[in-house]
């Protein structure tokens, strides 16, 4: 008989068979790690979502607080109603109960609870507590409830645009609630009941939570007292002089800390006027840092600091203003069409000549003034931390001819920001360092960089001072030593011409001026009551919110014995140009001359009214 096999054969076939059972259980070991090590949290995240419904647990977002503690933002707790429709048995009268209590109609209710290849369907969110629990006691199968949170704002219509506002689902929309966002959130919860193939929950069964963390609290550099002070004064401004809005700042110029800054008109943030989109829109904006204008002649602050910086002026040099300069042919009128005649460069400065600054700026030419520009900050954004900050605009350098130049001198032809001014202006005032505004509290400035010497800061210092106490120290606010610039320009239409009777008024003011610690700024656009100057109609508030936050910030005056003395306007009007003058001389009052007629035509403040010695009046001609 032949031999089908020998040993060797055999063992070489036990050897393969062995082979591939070892294989085989690799593959399955493999196949086992992959299953419950790789994929293992993967596919008991699915297993669970298959025997498990959740809903979730909103984290509270963090409390808001200004610098001093008092408390700006909270959260509350609300909640959410879900129905599953699988499980509800009894919809018409679930129906009619909920649509009554959630104020939703009841075929929109009803035919939510009618969705059965859904396993969960929102009926609404942010239900009240005392809504919540009347739902919750009927016991009804297949409506849950779930924990959410909603803002409240104490204050209600107040900080409107730097707070910003959330969504329904606690996602900040505007202000520091949607810059912060990330921060102010939190991470959110959860809640699980266990369920049948078809989604119904299995009683008896164990229910789970999971719960959220709170978002981090966030402290702001604003002070609420100040604050107060500035919305007050802002809504007097819209009252008396009927502007289509106003914006408020006040900034520690050392430190760049925004200490207040609100616009108006404004609304309650309790009561978002979500139906209304324009309106919010235009409310909502942070108008101090989103908003561009021609600052006129508060940007003479700049013009005058770079050139005392290069040498180019001293106080005690005279600069003549027949009225108008003619550059490149171009014939560029002084803001007083008479003139202002022989004049230092301190006075100058406190009359506000156009034709001192056109001067300057074309000694500087173009290439030092867009230097200093940039060094300034102007074309760039601050730094700021809020969204939706605009860059200010400077025409292209190369294009720039000295016509151009010479109406930058004073503040035409240019765009900023009301934050990128009052920031370039507290960098010049503070010894020269530019700081970075921020809403945050800190405990030390932060410094973009140096942009004068402490020299030219001091004589700026000082020229600023002499600017609004015309009339000896302290006397622009009795018995403080402030500094400050007042300014008047016109608007332009979309089509890039000047719109005839729309303007802007403003007014920076600084204190102590001999080294301020803060800046302020008011500006109001297109005050309708009918002055427009910025001596007018924004100086006196920018003295309004000095005067309340020395008293609030109890700062002892600067000289004790300067007491303001009051008089009556007289009727000025009809009288000509010389005897009305000689007039405000002998009550020592300061005014302003608009127009090129010989005699008065119209006063401000009129006939009767009240205004102190040293004040500044203005005559129309």
């Amino acid at each position: 008989m032949q031999k089908l096999y020998t040993l060797h054969s055999l063992r070489k076939r036990i050897l393969a068979i062995v082979l591939l059972i070892s294989l085989l259980f690799c593959a399955l070991i493999v196949r086992l790690f992959v299953i419950q090590i790789i994929n293992g949290k993967n596919l008991q995240n699915k297993a669970t979502s298959q025997w498990t419904r959740d809903l979730a647990i909103v984290a509270p977002r963090g409390t808001i607080y200004d610098r001093t503690g008092s408390t700006l933002a909270v959260s509350y707790t609300t909640y959410n109603v879900y129905a599953r429709a699988r499980e509800i048995t009894e919809k018409d009268s679930i129906a009619e109960f909920l649509s009554k209590k959630l104020d939703i109609n009841f075929s929109t209710i009803y035919d939510k609870l009618s969705q059965k290849n859904i396993s969960e369907v929102l009926l609404k969110m942010q239900v009240d507590t005392d809504t919540a629990e009347e739902i919750y006691n009927q016991k009804f199968r297949g409506i849950y409830l779930a924990e959410n949170v909603a803002r409240y704002y104490p204050y209600g219509d107040f900080l409107t645009q730097i707070l910003g506002f959330t969504s329904s689902d606690n996602l900040g929309q505007t202000g520091v609630e949607s810059y912060f966002n990330s921060s102010l959130q939190g991470k959110d919860g959860y809640s699980f009941t266990q369920s049948d193939l078809q989604g119904k929950e299995i009683t008896g069964t164990l229910r789970y939570y999971v719960n959220g963390e709170k978002g981090s609290d966030l402290t702001l550099s604003v002070d609420s007292k100040i604050e107060l002070i500035v919305e007050q004064t802002l809504g007097q401004i819209m009252q008396e002089q009927k502007a289509k809005s106003v914006t408020g700042i006040v900034m520690n110029a050392k430190t760049g800390e925004i200490l207040a800054l609100s616009t108006k008109p404004s609304f309650n943030l309790n009561e978002v006027p979500r139906d209304n989109l324009t309106e919010l829109f235009d409310y909502s904006k942070i108008k101090g840092i989103t908003d561009l204008y021609e600052p006129g002649s508060t940007f003479k602050i700049l013009t005058l600091a770079a050139a005392l910086e290069e040498g180019l002026t001293n106080f005690n040099e005279r600069f003549y203003c027949p009225g108008y300069n003619i550059v490149d042919g171009v014939r560029i009128k002084c803001w007083r069409t008479i003139g202002h005649g022989s004049q230092t460069l301190v006075e100058g400065f406190a009359n506000s000549c156009n034709c001192v600054f056109m001067n300057l700026a074309l000694r500087l030419g173009v290439e030092r003034f867009y230097k200093y520009a940039k060094l300034f900050g102007l074309g760039q954004t601050t730094g700021v931390n809020l969204s939706g900050e605009a860059k200010g605009i400077l025409m292209p350098q190369k294009l720039v001819k000295n016509v151009d130049l010479a109406r930058m001198g004073f503040g035409h032809a240019i765009t900023v920001s009301p934050l990128q001014l009052l920031t370039s202006v507290s960098g010049i005032v503070n010894g020269g360092n530019l700081p970075t505004p921020t809403i945050q509290k800190v405990d030390s400035p932060n410094i973009r960089r140096n942009i004068l010497s402490a020299e030219t800061s001091q004589k700026m210092n000082y020229l600023l001072e002499k600017a609004t106490n015309k009339h000896g120290d302290c006397s622009f606010l009795e018995g403080y030593n402030v500094g400050g610039k007042t300014g008047t320009a016109q608007k332009y239409d979309e089509s890039g011409k000047i719109a005839q009777g729309k303007y802007i008024s403003s007014f920076i003011g600084v204190y102590p001026a001999n080294n301020p610690d803060y800046a302020i700024l008011v500006f109001v656009d297109e005050p309708s009551a009918g002055a427009y100057y910025g001596s007018i109609v924004a100086l006196p508030y920018g003295k309004i919110i000095f005067e309340k936050m020395f008293e609030y910030l109890q700062i002892p005056k600067d000289n004790e014995e300067i007491k303001k003395e009051y008089i009556e306007m007289p009727n000025l009007v009809g009288l000509p140009i010389s005897e009305a003058s000689e007039i405000l001389i002998k009550l020592g009052i300061d005014y302003e001359i608009y127009g090129e007629g010989g005699k008065v035509t119209r006063q401000l403040p009129p006939e009767g009214e009240t205004v102190a010695v040293g004040d500044t009046i203005v005559l129309e001609t």
